[in-house]
């Protein structure tokens, strides 16, 4: 397993984690045995949104010995009420529901507690201003958050609320059809099959300024919905065709700010499918050769970061030098920690000999020389 920073927490997280929405309705001989596979494969992160009082002692249970290596990730603004979950904002349930969680787990502190399923900007105003954040802020004072984070579908509100401040931890639906769409308050555009109707062409600008701020402030991003609620991996994929696994996550693992991704999987061999990621060759880890093909969507002349454009014979890293030239691009000046990050490479944008090799080879017509020659302006050599 390969492990990253979740932003600039000081937690390091396995990049394939737990989604909870395969271990409800579990034994626990079932959940054990799920969990004790995951262990296995590394995996050392949860994500847990259910209220249900029986899976949240499972999964206490299962991480019990390792409480304090195992990052958990857990919500508030959830409550339990005749035999279902639903979302609240009354501050009085939140607290109960939270405090009753605490204890169903087993535990007394979360790594990351969570704001549950904020995807209006109004919502997120009146939380932001009101007892519910007071509530995350007070808790994390005390220990019993370490970090405080949100989840979001839309990006809108996510960026409102990583441009606050108040958050740490973002958790947002990233794949390559939803990367598409513009942000809004009903998440099941999402995956309508008319939000796909016509042709879309290259990544929503407000998701793009999303993922490179949190990169340039340090909000870690896990990533749920990878798989589109499984959409993405039939012959029914809103792009036309069918992608892998591993293509998926490879895509969500290469934006920006990106640490993990929550795999809500719901057997063993959906867990070990996830799994064979970290074993995957970049061959069956490549996603931009298929990108190419789809035949309602369009990426042309957008950097998607995949690396086709490698080998380049100066030993630049094209993708990387993109990536820092677009943080800057996208803040209107050049952040320290970037330019740090930058001036670090071993090959940079001014060492381009406008060869062509990498144009050549880049699936998307990024033009790459142009792109080497900006970032010699913003950076210097």
């Amino acid at each position: 397993m390969n492990y990253r920073n979740l932003g600039n927490t000081g937690l390091k997280v396995g990049e394939i984690a737990l989604g909870c929405e395969g271990f409800i309705g579990k034994t626990k001989a079932e959940a054990d045995n799920m969990f004790a596979l995951a262990f296995d494969g590394g995996i050392n992160c949860m994500d847990l949104y259910s209220p249900n009082p029986d899976l949240q002692r499972l999964v206490g249970s299962a991480i019990k010995s390792g409480r304090h290596e195992f990052v958990l990730q857990s919500h508030m603004c959830t409550a339990w009420s005749n035999g279902q979950y639903r979302a609240t904002r009354n501050l009085k349930e939140v607290k109960e529901s939270f405090y009753l969680s605490l204890k169903n787990l087993g535990t007394d502190y979360l790594d990351v507690g969570m704001i549950h399923y904020v995807d209006s900007v109004a919502l997120w105003d009146k939380i932001a201003s009101g007892g519910i954040a007071d509530f995350a802020q007070k808790l994390k004072r005390e220990g019993v958050i370490r970090h405080i984070g949100l989840s979001s579908h839309n990006p809108e509100v996510a960026l409102k609320a990583v441009e606050s401040g108040i958050i740490e931890v973002l958790m947002f639906s990233i794949n390559p059809c939803y990367d598409l769409l513009p942000g809004g308050e009903d998440c099941n555009e999402l995956w309508a099959d008319e939000s796909y109707s016509k042709p879309l062409f290259n990544i929503d600008p407000v998701r793009e300024r999303l993922y490179e701020t949190c990169q340039r402030l340090g909000v870690g991003i896990d990533v749920m919905k990878v798989f589109g609620g499984g959409d993405l991996l039939t012959d029914n994929s809103p792009a036309g065709k069918a992608l892998t696994p591993a293509q998926c996550i490879h895509y969500a693992l290469t934006r920006p700010a990106v640490a993990c991704v929550m795999s809500g999987v719901h057997s063993e061999s959906e867990l070990k499918a996830s799994l064979a990621y970290e074993s995957a060759t970049d061959e069956e880890r490549d996603y931009a050769a298929v990108f190419a093909t789809f035949p309602k969507i369009s990426w042309q002349g957008h950097c998607m970061y995949c690396g086709h454009c490698a080998p380049c014979p100066k030993g630049i890293d094209v993708a990387t030098v993109t990536k820092f030239l677009n943080l800057a691009k996208a803040q209107g000046a050049v952040p320290e920690t970037v330019r740090e990050h930058y001036a670090a490479l071993p090959s940079k944008g001014g060492d381009c000999i406008a060869c062509g090799a990498c144009e050549k080879r880049c699936p998307f017509g990024v033009p790459v020389i142009k792109n080497m020659a900006e970032a010699k302006k913003v950076f210097g050599n």
